[in-house]
């Protein structure tokens, strides 16, 4: 979120994805619980994003950036394999794992939590790794141009091979055996494919869901995948959990433009904190609110919510 000033603690420059470039503001990290049923989510903790000193240092895309040193091909000799279940976590990710670990303490008896759903942005072995230190499957997104491979099998069982990876996926001739679903709307074909691969940055292999879209048109072809560590997910679900995640792009919305979150002129740490921790709590409550509003007025929104609450205090008054 955008901020002018100089003061505002955790004040620094983050990538805003509504301009796609980095602006002076302050950066939250949410936790949500989404609901399937009611395709709604509910933000029940939040954390401002404090850049570590490491993050700060970081060479920005508009700096020269030195050319490394060429290697001879092959592998280094002496060089071992790596385990990669064990992991170096990011300050971004403990700061994550805390907060899941916390969660899980207040609602893990009651309300069962399976899946953590996030963006693109952690579509990596690091981000799976941790999801699994806390007992949830990672729902997310890799990137289009991730190499992925099919599991090799031996042709000839008796004998034994030590070979892991398969043929390349080729997005462009993805084998027909694969395919779950094929639909056109408005000229646009969508093929959806599911099996399981391995890629050579995870430890294990991953439940694939590749989305492809081709104008007919066109002949224009792009892509979309998503991955799951639960290789027992079906395609639909993982296409419709990951579709749910945008449901707290509207908590964001609806705390900025009806509760303050992008107006407040707190400085101070705890001050901050709480203006936005009270934003998201008016969020939750609003919604709830809401629900009985529409009993009696269909189709209503926060807006309309807003009106009648003050209508109904000015009437109080007089």
């Amino acid at each position: 979120m955008s901020k002018s000033g100089k003061k505002t603690y955790g004040l620094d420059r983050f990538f805003s994805s509504l301009v796609s470039k980095p602006i002076l503001g302050l950066s939250f990290f949410t936790l949500s619980l989404v609901s399937v049923e009611q395709r709604h989510s509910f933000p029940i903790q939040i954390e401002q994003v404090i850049k570590s000193d490491i993050e700060k240092s970081r060479p920005s895309a508009t700096k020269e950036i030195k050319p490394k040193e060429k290697r001879q091909r092959g592998r280094p000799k002496g060089s071992k394999n790596k385990n990669k279940t064990e992991v170096i976590l990011t300050s971004e990710l403990l700061r994550i794992q805390k907060m899941i670990n916390s969660l899980l303490k207040l609602l893990g008896d009651f309300i069962p939590l399976t899946y953590l759903v996030l963006d693109g942005h952690f579509g990596n072995n690091n981000t799976l790794q941790m999801a699994r230190l806390v007992n949830l499957h990672i729902i997310s997104k890799l990137r289009h141009d991730s190499a992925l491979y099919v599991p090799y099998e031996n042709p000839e069982s008796s004998n034994r091979s030590r070979r892991k990876y398969g043929d390349k996926v080729d997005y462009r001739n993805i084998p027909d055996k694969y395919l779950c679903k094929s639909s056109i709307e408005d000229e646009i074909q969508t093929d959806v494919y599911q099996c399981t691969l391995l890629h050579k940055g995870f430890a294990q292999a991953l439940n694939i869901v590749i989305l492809v879209k081709t104008n007919l048109n066109t002949n224009a072809i792009s892509h979309v995948i998503l991955f799951s560590s639960d290789l027992k997910l079906s395609s639909e679900k993982i296409i419709d959990y990951y579709k749910l995640r945008f449901q707290i792009e509207f908590n964001f919305r609806d705390a900025k433009q009806f509760w303050g979150l992008e107006d407040f002129m707190n400085l101070g740490q705890t001050a901050v904190t709480n203006a936005a921790n009270l934003a998201f709590f008016m969020v939750n409550l609003s919604h709830y609110i809401l629900a009985d509003f529409r009993t009696l007025n269909p189709d209503s929104g926060i807006i309309d919510l807003r009106a009648f609450i003050v209508a109904f205090d000015m009437s109080m008054k007089s």
